[in-house]
C-alpha cells in the first residue's frame, strides 16, 4: 500500500506503485543500495547505484532539489530504511520513500530487470506534468463548488479523517481502479493528495478509464473545518 507522508516520516511505497510511476514516465529517482556488482548484475530499470556503505558520504550525489521524488531500495525493506535514516539526518529531503520488500519483492512479482553499468550520481530535471490544473482554477472550484465538477481526495483514509475539502470524496489512490463505479463520468474530476505525487498516479488511472480529469500538483494542508493552504514548490 503506497504511503507518501509528510517530511521527516518514514514512508513506504509498494512495488505496484513504483511500476505505475515507471509506466507513466512520472519523474522518479530510483536508488539501488546494494553492492555495485550485484546491482549491475540485476537492477530495476532506470536505477542509480549508490551502495548503502557509501550513502553517508554521498550527499553531493543527491539532487539540489530536495523536493525530488526518490525511491530507495535494497535487498529488503530494513536495509533501505538504514539509508532513509541517513538521508533524513541531512535535512530538507521531503519526498523520499522506501520500496516495500525491496529488490526481492520486485523479482518475486516478476517485474522487468536490467543488467549492465548504472549511473552513480543523480540527475533530476522536473518537467511540466500533463493534466496539471492551475492553482487559481483549483481554488475557484474549491470555493464555488460547481455542480459539474467533483474533487476526489486520494490520500489514505487516516489522512483524510484529519480534514477534507468541503464536498470532496475520499478514494485512496490504490483504490481508484476498483471504485470507478463511484466516480461519475458526466462530471469533470479533479484529484489531489498531500503533495501531488499520488494525485498524479490517480490522474493516469482515471485518464485511461476515459474520465475528464486533472490533478493538483502542489502541497495542500486541510484542517478539520475544510480550510486549506496550498503551496507550490
Amino acid at each position: 500500500m503506497p504511503a507518501w507522508k509528510q517530511a521527516g516520516q518514514l514512508s513506504i511505497a509498494c512495488v505496484p506503485c513504483l511500476t505505475e510511476r515507471i509506466k507513466f514516465q512520472i519523474p522518479t529517482i530510483i536508488v539501488d543500495l546494494r553492492p555495485t556488482g550485484e546491482a549491475k548484475a540485476e537492477h530495476i530499470p532506470g536505477a542509480i547505484s549508490i551502495p548503502l556503505t557509501e550513502v553517508s558520504h554521498a550527499v553531493d550525489k543527491f539532487p539540489k532539489d530536495k523536493k525530488a521524488p526518490i525511491v530507495l531500495y535494497s535487498y529488503d525493506t530494513p536495509s533501505a530504511i538504514q539509508a532513509f535514516e541517513v538521508i533524513s539526518f541531512w535535512g530538507g529531503f521531503t519526498n523520499i520513500v522506501v520500496l516495500d520488500g525491496g529488490f526481492r519483492e520486485w523479482k518475486k512479482a516478476g517485474y522487468k530487470v536490467e543488467s549492465g553499468d548504472m549511473p552513480t550520481k543523480i540527475v533530476y530535471e522536473p518537467k511540466p506534468r500533463p493534466g496539471e490544473i492551475a492553482l487559481e482554477d483549483f481554488k475557484k472550484i474549491v470555493e464555488t463548488h460547481p455542480k459539474d465538477t467533483l474533487i476526489i481526495d486520494v490520500r489514505d483514509s487516516e489522512e483524510a479523517e484529519n480534514g477534507m475539502l468541503i464536498g470532496a470524496k475520499n478514494i485512496p489512490t490504490q483504490d481508484v481502479p476498483k471504485r470507478l463505479a463511484e466516480i461519475p463520468k458526466d462530471k469533470k474530476i479533479v484529484v489531489h493528495c498531500l503533495t501531488g505525487v499520488r494525485a498524479e498516479l490517480a490522474y493516469h488511472a482515471l485518464k485511461n478509464a476515459g474520465y475528464n480529469v486533472s490533478f493538483l500538483n502542489a502541497n495542500i494542508k486541510i484542517d478539520p473545518h475544510g480550510r486549506y493552504e496550498i503551496t507550490k514548490e
